[in-house]
């Protein structure tokens, strides 16, 4: 039976479950892993290996070793040695001396010497997500010596390990959800393609051929045509450049939410002819989940005040509240009845706005009646 480790190094272990639990995207919770493992076993080298299905590996994160170190090792490795028996057999492997292991096969020509071992799977269930490889325990008071992981190491690790799988699950369903919310971005963006461009230039194209037909016989309606035609080719041009912006990534992580949503306005207030402002105040940063759903809200809302509501004008505000913020998008459009609109509320993509507030703690309250505009309000709570 496994030694129960000591309380430093449960703490330890807690500030790595912290780190890791901070992070979404899967390759920074794999480098956070693969970094808090280091720390925590006080080893020089650390690494992390995510199997693929053809023998190598699709991810490997290492910590340790410099960027141009890494370059002039080479390839990623394959599973062999060592490797190939943690992932094939998932088990922890302990070494006094790597090197004697019985299939190791030596090292790439730049590749750091490393003598004491430690790997530990990292598993869901019966799954393996990966591995985790340590070599070379630092120890200050014998530094030309080293001394070897010990049993306390391993436990630590095997904690450690636990809540990795727990992470990266996380991280991983994460990302698969931005891909589907991605995938119902682009189906909404063809659907608006379909409904609104498409059938801009079918009624130019018909209103061409009636001018053309009109050309000889009634030169007066022809005119009155093609004046038509030159209006319905500027509609559709504002509404190719429409959907060119929101197929535009937001630029959240390398500009902060405040940028985002003051670049997304000035494009719009371009390509529309409705005028488009937007105003921050006392805004804190937010996690990033709610920066996003704060975001797709103000896009939504804007978009349907632009297309839907035939506004003039459109307000978008966004003021600090508390450790959280409040995004208020007010146009003076044709309006609607919130309470007897459900087919609408589909339409204008209210289910949607909800469902993103919700999933962040948020609240959307909707104020409209026809002929009197439109206020979209989300606060979130912030964290």
């Amino acid at each position: 039976m496994s030694s129960r480790p000591p309380r430093g190094g449960i703490e330890a272990v807690s500030a790595a479950v912290l780190a890791m639990n901070r992070r979404l995207e899967v390759r920074e919770v794999l480098q956070t892993i693969v970094t808090s493992a280091r720390e925590l076993l006080a080893a020089e080298f650390a690494a992390l290996g995510v199997p693929d299905d053809h023998g190598g590996f699709a991810q490997f994160v290492v910590d340790g070793i410099s960027d141009e170190q890494w370059r002039t090792i080479g390839p990623l490795p394959r599973q062999h040695g060592i490797l190939a028996a943690m992932l094939h057999e998932a088990t922890p492997q302990r070494l006094a001396d790597v090197r004697d292991f019985a299939s190791f096969a030596g090292w790439p020509r730049t590749h750091p010497v490393m003598k004491d071992f430690i790997g530990m799977p990292v598993m869901d269930g019966e799954d393996i997500l990966g591995a985790l490889f340590l070599a070379n325990k630092l120890c200050p008071s014998r530094p030309e010596a080293g001394c070897g992981f010990t049993q306390e190491d391993e436990d630590l690790l095997r904690i450690l390990a636990d809540h990795a799988a727990i992470a990266l699950t996380n991280a991983r369903l994460y990302e698969r959800s931005r891909e589907l919310t991605l995938a119902g971005e682009r189906a909404r963006i063809a659907h608006e393609l379909h409904d609104a461009v498409s059938q801009k230039l079918f009624s130019l194209r018909l209103t061409a051929q009636a001018a053309a037909a009109l050309i000889d016989t009634d030169p007066d309606r022809a005119k009155g045509q093609l004046r038509e035609v030159a209006g319905l080719a500027a509609e559709a041009a504002d509404e190719l450049r429409a959907v060119v912006v929101e197929l535009r990534p937001a630029a959240l992580d390398d500009d902060g939410l405040v940028a985002t949503l003051r670049t997304q306005a000035e494009v719009l207030n371009r390509v529309h002819s409705a005028g488009v402002t937007f105003q921050a105040c006392e805004v804190r940063a937010l996690p990033a989940s709610q920066e996003e759903a704060v975001l797709r809200v103000a896009q939504e809302a804007m978009h349907n005040a632009l297309r839907h509501a035939h506004a003039g004008t459109v307000a978008v505000t966004l003021e600090g509240r508390g450790k959280g913020a409040v995004l208020r998008v007010r146009d003076d459009g044709r309006g609607f009845d919130p309470g007897s609109v459900r087919r609408a509320g589909r339409h204008l993509g209210l289910v949607s706005m909800r469902d993103r507030a919700g999933g962040v703690g948020g609240l959307l309250t909707v104020q409209s009646a026809p002929g009197r505009g439109t206020v979209i309000e989300l606060e979130v709570p912030g964290g």
